[in-house]
């Protein structure tokens, strides 16, 4: 994963409910496969004892890990793990705290590719930061119009944000290009292999 070029706010406002963590659930199920082929730093659960901008406590405790000791990498790939996590459980508050550090920490990387941008996108909805999703499917969109993660991603905001005819005219876009891009076999494509089908049986069951 690269950077984030975009500013995030200092406090981020918790507006997932009903229908929109039904919909973020779905996303984050595809972590399981994410960390057998990323190769990330995995969650084991354990508290983290230091901040993502810096080295004040967070979890406390003996076990605890220091992500402020970490490369920036690794802080941004623990903290996303970390909302992840949360927001699968359906510890909203708790995802609400981490999802600002996470989104800070993906500011501090290079430039974006199409796996940052998916998993900022990620956090973004889980914070309920629609547009900061939107912005980063629209990135992703703009370089590939079939991008299978650029749609599931523009998929997902509009569902959340409740945006019927979008989410319709993205799902047809999402089952029209999967035959052939899949066949890229991209190495993002595998990575977030679960998300994408997630997205695509939804994307068929809809009614027309």
């Amino acid at each position: 994963m690269k950077g984030v070029s975009t500013t995030v706010p200092s406090r981020v406002p918790w507006i997932v409910t009903g229908v929109a963590l039904v919909a973020v659930i779905a996303l984050v199920l595809f972590q399981a496969s994410r960390s057998a082929t990323d190769g990330g730093p995995a969650d084991t659960g354990a508290p983290m004892g230091g901040a993502a901008m810096g080295g004040a406590p967070l979890g406390g405790g003996s076990g605890g890990v220091d992500i402020a000791s970490m490369s920036p990498q690794e802080k941004a790939d623990r903290l996303f793990n970390r909302v992840m996590m949360y927001a699968s459980e359906g510890k909203t508050d708790s995802a609400a705290i981490f999802a600002p550090m996470a989104l800070q920490s993906f500011e501090m990387l290079g430039p974006l590719d199409v796996h940052a941008r998916f998993d900022v996108g990620l956090v973004s909805i889980v914070a309920g930061e629609y547009g900061k999703a939107k912005v980063q499917a629209d990135s992703i969109l703009q370089k590939n119009a079939r991008d299978l993660l650029g749609l599931t991603l523009a998929y997902r905001v509009a569902e959340v944000s409740k945006n019927s005819a979008a989410a319709s005219d993205f799902a047809k876009r999402l089952i029209a290009a999967e035959p052939g891009e899949r066949k890229t076999a991209r190495d993002e494509y595998t990575a977030h292999s679960s998300d994408i089908d997630a997205a695509l049986k939804e994307a068929r069951a809809r009614k027309p």
